[in-house]
């Protein structure tokens, strides 16, 4: 019920555990475009960037939000704790570092109805709001900041407020969203959608570089797929002299969608006499992918989607192996038994539908 609230109407969700952090100072920018893969200078007043952050390997640090405030400060999130990398970077430069990580709460609200829901209780501005935006208003007397972000691919907005009124914002949102079956939602559900939405996800998809133990475990921008958002042309920062290398060379590994035959994991299970039994829940582990008899990458997520009615996967696979239409197949496990299915790389996101960015 939560998963078709956020696909069908809405569903809410606390996203306050992620960490926040207020860059201010002469040199606050400057930092920021030391950190980031992305171009900092280009991210205009009121817009937010998603963008990873590299060791001086190359490899991903984290990734999360940059925010611009227009008055020379700046908001970055993540899921993990990167302060001390943050005031690591800044060293000798004017400029402040402040985790407000615990001042701030924030709730996501996703799916078609989100934008009516606030609209009842929020002014134009909402209405008016573009994709990765946000605007500082009020929503039922409550003062916030209102962003057209999230994590689920859909239409959708995270609502940023000071921790005293977080509890109060809960109310008021679930007051207002009565008539538009709003949801309360967890983890599960965001897992399915975000697999849906074909995002990655920190310490499923890449071991973020400072909690690495091997190699293989780091993962750079571009092994992720996230050439888009590396701006080599933009001078100087962390882990740019190794991009620029694994750009000139290319990656040996690609962060893929993957689409799995349904029809022969069924059969797997009617040739032990069972009824075939997809998913009930999003997984998240390592399972391997061949093409014949070579092991080419595993799949490191994946799920029943009940939209599409497709078994689908996030993977890792070696770069020969990542274009769109390529075949292999993938391990699938009925009653412990060992099988191999077909899988085939296709487009992410598996679902993008058009309210997302309209």
């Amino acid at each position: 019920m939560e998963y078709y609230a956020i696909r069908h109407s809405a569903g809410m969700l606390d996203v306050s555990p992620l960490y926040k952090y207020l860059i201010k100072g002469k040199d606050a920018l400057p930092l920021i475009n030391k950190v980031v893969t992305r171009d900092a200078r280009k991210l205009s007043k009121g817009q937010v960037y998603y963008t990873p952050w590299c060791d001086e390997h190359g490899k991903t640090v984290d990734d999360g939000t940059l925010w611009n405030f227009g008055d020379g400060s700046f908001r970055m999130t993540s899921a993990e704790p990167n302060l001390k990398w943050l005031q690591d970077a800044g060293m000798g430069l004017d400029v402040q570092v402040v985790d407000v990580s615990e001042d701030i709460g924030a709730l996501a609200l996703q799916g078609p109805s989100s934008r009516a829901i606030l609209m009842e209780g929020a002014d134009g501005a909402v209405q008016r709001l573009k994709y990765f935006r946000f605007v500082n208003t009020k929503f039922a007397g409550i003062p916030v900041q209102i962003s057209r972000t999230g994590y689920t691919g859909d239409l959708g907005y995270e609502i940023w407020v000071e921790r005293a009124r977080a509890e109060a914002l809960w109310d008021a949102l679930m007051q207002h969203g009565m008539g538009h079956d709003i949801t309360p939602a967890g983890m599960l559900a965001l897992d399915v959608a975000r697999i849906e939405a074909g995002l990655i996800l920190a310490e499923v998809e890449y071991t973020p570089a400072r909690k690495a133990v091997i190699d293989a475990q780091r993962y750079s921008p571009f092994e992720l797929s996230l050439d888009w958002a590396v701006a080599l042309e933009k001078g100087p920062f962390i882990g740019r002299k190794a991009l620029l290398d694994e750009r000139r060379r290319g990656p040996s590994r690609r962060t893929v969608g993957l689409e799995i035959d349904w029809r022969t994991v069924e059969r797997f299970y009617w040739e032990m006499g069972l009824s075939p039994q997809p998913p009930s829940e999003p997984w998240r582990s390592k399972v391997p992918l061949h093409s014949g008899y070579r092991q080419i990458g595993w799949a490191t997520s994946g799920c029943w989607s009940p939209l599409l009615k497709k078994y689908i996967a996030i993977a890792t696979v070696a770069a020969p192996y990542s274009q769109v239409g390529t075949r292999m197949e993938i391990e699938v496990a009925v009653e412990w038994e060992r099988h191999r299915a077909p899988a085939t790389v296709v487009e992410r996101p598996f679902f993008e539908p058009e309210r997302k960015k309209a």
